[in-house]
């Protein structure tokens, strides 16, 4: 055959399983499908060998390889590269541009090594290969790869802007396929398990699909401040046919409870399927769907609960309750009719990991971002990228939303009394600074506890100095000098002497079916006697901190002598709440109380959780891959009702896929025991994790780990 005519390509060869092993992107389903799809990281090269239809002719032969991103491509917004291989040895050192290195050449084969730009957009690239002869005036031959080339962040290479140095943490961060989320009230909170699944096959797919949706351009998919932005924005279907709907009002008929949910991939799954927004979410699901994006495009993340978090509606960096002269709560803000503040029992959102060349140095590392639609930012339901370091300091003006992020860890709850004497038509009686941003909570890396919290990481010292400190305080006031509605807020005068002291006794635990006790202690400092008008109340709210339905309230007239204590007690019986619960059985317990003489006035609010069962999970023998393990759901349950509409599900990478069980109706206080047949894919320790709902009682979860053998052994 005359090598006067272009070489043409017969096939092309991206050592897919090689690569992926040297790319730490060995564990992508993608990668051992058949055919197997290229998943690479950028800026670090790669392996590709071409066949042609005859021997490779160096001084003759021109070999060009074009790789391409996204609609018109262009080599000056970096969504195009151009290379011919030669033999000359050029390996370009630029890691901003594409470098191509002739390996070897046997006869028809042809060997190189490629390295992609460190700050390439990620996504699906295409590649063609040209071939024509030096000299020659004619169209060159064009041959396309058939299948899409993934390029993902690279976070082991210094010279990506996601690098982070202690690889070991990667291993969690980015690797780490089943994690934790925390749950709950302040002083119940527990960990969730959660299947992150980003190696599915799926969720590769379904990243293309949402990040196409988001609206971001194609050169800045680069650029993980934008990236994360994006995603912040489109896992929410406020705004956009985003992945998944949320709902906080108990009424999931038409789509699956938040609580079912073990994982974020059948929630992906059927995004892709269906290109619709999968119904139905609530915070911990976004976050969890948030981290399996984040994690299978290379971006360190994880998931960050915020135990009483506040939702600042009006930039005011305080959460505001007003009251009317008799001591009862305004449903409405007076400040803000658009919206109103309000107290999450927790909010969970994600922090990302990246340099920040857009702020000054220090702000770098984690930073925060929340996918659940709360506050528009520019317009859009998105939150974040807000440096934690920002928050922390108090530097509002630092992109993105660090003034909101900053309210939901460290706002002040500030209460209003009605007064038409004041300005504003209220006083202040009431501010407290510790009651927001209990505790910050995190999975710890490389350990996973199936049964209990060992693997708990307290992180609320990156959030914010401690709480009550000069330094806290100082922050916090940095903050409200550069907001304009909180220097209103803050600079009124507070609240005058006060010598009665008041406590609301804080509620450790109270499992469902048992009864419970609110109680306010009060002591009389003075010398005088004070009289005392109180209300205590007992309420169910959703975990949003939105009021369900009040359970029980108590008044009365106290008259206390000088320096003598009382107790106010009310009494919650199990038929007082049993029917009013609402998802999660999260309670808030209120009080308020006024002293005729002084005008002091005095309000205090707690949140806890009625705890439910957990299921036993357990596998029978060893499992071994391929072969048939009976696997076994067992719990108690706690109410003297009948359980309707009960559903199991279970899932675990390696093990089995999303499972669904439906079951009959469980007795009142039944044992209820349930056996599956599952057949192991992968060797080694793996987890699994359940969740039991019904129409009476959800949000039922358990985990075990277990270690599956190989069959030889």
């Amino acid at each position: 055959m005359s090598s006067e005519e272009a070489l043409v390509v017969d096939m092309v060869y991206l050592y897919e399983k090689e690569n992926a092993k040297a790319h730490r992107t060995i564990s992508y389903e993608l990668v051992h499908l058949e055919p197997a799809t290229p998943v690479l990281r950028r800026g670090q090269s790669f392996y590709v060998a071409l066949r042609f239809n005859r021997d490779y002719v160096a001084e003759t032969d021109i070999v060009r390889l074009l790789f391409s991103f996204g609609p018109n491509p262009n080599v000056l917004r970096g969504t195009r590269g151009i290379n011919t291989i030669t033999n000359r040895d050029n390996y370009l050192t630029d890691l901003e541009a594409w470098g191509v290195r002739l390996v070897g050449v046997n006869g028809v084969d042809l060997t190189a090594e490629v390295r992609s730009p460190i700050d390439s957009p990620v996504g699906t690239w295409q590649l063609n290969v040209e071939t024509t002869i030096v000299g020659s005036k004619k169209q060159p031959n064009t041959y396309s790869y058939d299948k899409d080339i993934y390029l993902l962040f690279n976070p082991w290479m210094k010279e990506d802007l996601v690098f982070m140095e202690d690889e070991q943490l990667l291993d969690e961060y980015v690797l780490n396929d089943v994690g934790k989320i925390w749950v709950g009230s302040w002083g119940s909170a527990r960990g969730r398990e959660w299947v992150f699944g980003q190696f599915d096959a799926c969720v590769l797919k379904s990243c293309e699909l949402l990040l196409e949706r988001s609206g971001i351009k194609a050169n800045s998919r680069g650029d993980p401040v934008q990236m994360c932005r994006a995603i912040s924005r489109i896992v929410n279907s406020n705004d956009d046919r985003g992945v998944v709907t949320g709902r906080w009002d108990g009424d999931y008929a038409d789509g699956t409870a938040p609580a079912a949910w073990t994982g974020s991939v059948p929630i992906l799954e059927q995004f892709l399927e269906t290109g619709d927004s999968v119904k139905y979410g609530q915070c911990w699901v976004f976050a969890g769907v948030v981290t399996t994006v984040c994690r299978a495009l290379g971006i360190p993340s994880r998931v960050v609960s915020n135990l009483v978090s506040a939702h600042d509606a009006n930039a005011s960096l305080s959460v505001d309750r007003y009251y009317t002269k008799d001591n009862e709560e305004l449903d409405y803000d007076p400040n803000n009719l658009e919206g109103e503040d309000s107290i999450w029992n927790y909010h969970v959102w994600n922090d990302v990991w990246m340099a920040r060349p857009d702020l000054p140095k220090g702000y770098g590392g984690w930073q925060a971002i929340d996918a659940t639609p709360q506050e528009p930012s520019g317009g859009i339901y998105q939150c974040g990228p807000a440096s934690v370091e920002a928050i922390k300091q108090g530097v509002v003006g630092y992109n993105y939303d660090v003034t909101f992020m900053l309210a939901s860890v460290n706002a002040d709850l500030m209460r209003w009394m009605e007064d038409s004497e004041s300005e504003l038509g209220f006083r202040k009686i009431d501010c407290n600074k510790y009651h927001i941003g209990r505790m910050i909570l995190t999975k710890a890396p490389w350990i996973f506890d199936p049964n209990g919290d060992r693997d708990r990481e307290e992180i609320t010292s990156i959030y914010k100095a401690k709480e009550g400190t000069e330094v806290e305080r100082l922050t916090l006031y940095r903050a409200v000098r550069n907001t304009e509605l909180a220097k209103r807020f803050y600079s009124l005068p507070s609240p005058a002497k006060e010598d009665v002291e008041f406590d609301l006794v804080d509620i450790e635990r109270v499992n469902i079916g048992q009864p419970f006790a609110v109680i306010v202690n009060m002591k009389n400092k003075s010398n005088q006697i004070r009289t005392i008008q109180a209300v205590l109340s007992a309420g169910s709210v959703y975990y949003t901190g939105i009021k369900a339905h009040l359970v029980k309230r108590a008044s009365g007239d106290f008259v206390l002598q000088p320096h003598a204590s009382e107790q106010l007690r009310l009494r919650v019986t199990v038929d007082d709440y049993l029917d009013k619960l609402v998802e999660y059985c999260n309670m808030k317990l209120y009080s308020i109380a006024t002293v005729v003489e002084t005008k002091q006035t005095w309000a205090d609010e707690d949140d806890f959780q009625v705890l439910k069962p957990s299921i036993t999970v357990k596998i029978d023998g060893e499992p071994v891959v391929g072969k048939p393990s009976i696997i076994s759901l067992r719990f108690k349950n706690p109410l003297k009702r009948v359980l309707t509409e009960c559903m199991f599900n279970y899932a675990g990478p390696g093990l089995t896929r999303n499972k669904t069980l439906a079951f009959r109706d469980i007795e009142p206080e039944e044992d209820v025991y349930v056996e599956h047949q599952l057949i192991p894919q992968k060797a080694g320790a793996q987890k699994i994790i359940a969740t039991f709902t019904s129409k009476q009682l959800v949000d039922v979860t358990g985990s075990a780990a277990i270690d599956v053998l190989d069959e030889e052994e």
